[in-house]
């Protein structure tokens, strides 16, 4: 029987909206032999996973999401197959208390627009977790000024959108160096996420290599066939390893479903074998 594996999924540690150990769980129940936690700029919710892993019998790979400086948008996974987590805590605080500036920011703008919500409406939506845009969206659903999480995105939230603040950012170079000095693999997430063509992302994928980048994110919820085709090609080129996942938000993003996103997703376990503490 055929093995498949999730190695990019968010908590309530970010902008999922799943406790970490409820995730784990949860990954389990929908047969997966493994499934990675990818917080975005923090590995808070790692330990409880990894106990949540071994309680329920299935394989957690601690993990992180950095978004970093570059001209549309990239985002560097980090994973941590020897549990080696903890060492780059400090520098993800740095990256989220500068999102914490950020929050009162797009509140402020939408309070421009017309829409009347609070940072308190947001914090209470996120119920002691990190604030992000998600919990913005939700107020904005709450009170009507919007049918839905996406659509508040798609309108005012993303980027590009009227709403939208870009966060203060590591260079491409100090996320995946952060990553290599903390133990841990660094993988560039969703190339596809990069509105770039292949000549480019080939170009770009030299360079990164040369800063450390280890592996590249083939398979992704997002991803045409022929896409996911040209990223394995590119990888097998670059000598990169080869990860992939569904990106699940639990039900911020409710079309996307852990280990197979929107049904067509199949990340074999095999992959794991790149991400074994050696």
């Amino acid at each position: 029987m055929e093995k498949y594996i999730d190695l990019h999924t968010h908590t309530t540690a970010s902008d999922g909206s799943m406790e970490p150990a409820e995730l784990v769980r949860y990954a389990k129940y929908r047969g997966l032999a493994a499934v990675a936690i990818t917080d975005h700029d923090t590995v808070d919710g790692l330990d409880e996973a990894l106990a949540a892993g071994d309680e329920a019998g299935i394989e957690v790979i601690p993990g992180v999401e950095i978004g970093v400086d570059f001209d549309t948008e990239m985002h560097i996974l980090g994973y941590f197959p020897c549990r080696t987590h903890s060492k780059i805590a400090d520098t993800l605080r740095a990256l989220r208390k500068n999102r914490e500036e950020r929050n009162p920011k797009i509140v402020n703008k939408l309070n421009e627009m017309g829409f009347s919500i609070t940072m308190d409406e947001v914090k209470k939506e996120a119920q002691g977790n990190v604030v992000g845009r998600p919990h913005i969206a939700k107020v904005l659903v709450k009170k009507g000024f919007v049918n839905s999480i996406e659509e508040a995105f798609e309108k005012y939230l993303a980027n590009g959108r009227p709403a939208y603040f870009k966060k203060d950012k590591l260079s491409p170079r100090q996320g995946i160096q952060e990553i290599l000095q903390a133990g841990g693999i660094p993988v560039l997430a969703h190339p596809k996420h990069l509105h770039i063509d292949m000549a480019h992302l080939d170009t770009l994928l030299r360079e990164l290599k040369m800063k450390g980048l280890k592996g590249i994110e083939a398979y992704y919820v997002d991803n045409t066939p022929i896409e996911t085709g040209s990223f394995l090609r590119l990888a097998i080129k670059h000598d990169l390893i080869v990860t992939g996942g569904s990106d699940f938000h639990g039900r911020f993003k409710p079309n996307i479903e852990i280990g197979i996103g929107h049904g067509n997703l199949k990340v074999p376990y095999e992959l794991l074998e790149n991400l074994r503490c050696r």
